[in-house]
């Protein structure tokens, strides 16, 4: 029960300080629960980002399901067990931003041209900016990208294809699903 409340409350937290969506929650869901609460491994955390990417909806939701349910079964709790923590995580990650919208859209589009309502948005564009160049930072790890020191040909690899889809989304304007499948049909063939 305890591991529950903790559950609610990292995310409810992680939920309402979280601003820049899923990708930019990603490094605050990895301090709290691999570094601060050990409830998962590195390994497992990266394998929760992977899974949550791959399945439809929001990542940040995704992945306070399944770090929800893993956490649970990993301090030995039933499956069942497992599928009330998904829940848990799952409403405390999605109630802040749901209470916060029903107070704001009273009040947004009465006071949307307001000088100090802009400037609100203006200060909190670069915010959002670097979190998630913190939450890209966060995935780049050896698990993601090997090292160079471990397997050099493998890191050259994620390199490549990781400059490729950049420039790729960002210059090429290829679409974002198409360079999706194109990278994981690269890294099949070469591996």
């Amino acid at each position: 029960m305890l591991l529950l409340l903790q559950l609610f409350y990292t995310f409810f937290k992680i939920g309402l300080f979280g601003f820049g969506g899923g990708y930019a929650m990603l490094s605050m869901i990895q301090g709290e629960v691999v570094t601060r609460y050990g409830w998962l491994s590195a390994q497992e955390f990266t394998d929760i980002v992977a899974i949550s990417q791959m399945t439809p909806g929001p990542i940040g939701i995704n992945s306070a399901t399944y770090v929800g349910y893993t956490s649970l079964l990993n301090a030995g709790y039933a499956h069942w067990m497992g599928i009330v923590g998904s829940a848990t995580a799952t409403f405390a990650v999605v109630l802040p931003s749901f209470l916060l919208m029903l107070t704001i859209s009273k009040f947004f589009l009465k006071y949307q041209k307001h000088p100090v309502v802009e400037s609100i948005f203006s200060g909190l564009r670069p915010a959002v900016v670097g979190l998630l160049a913190s939450a890209a930072l966060v995935l780049m790890t050896a698990e993601n990208f090997s090292s160079p020191r471990e397997d050099l040909f493998s890191f050259a690899v994620s390199c490549v294809i990781f400059l490729v889809a950049f420039v790729g989304t960002r210059r090429y304007k290829v679409n974002p699903i198409l360079m999706i499948v194109l990278c994981g049909l690269a890294g099949w063939l070469i591996y």
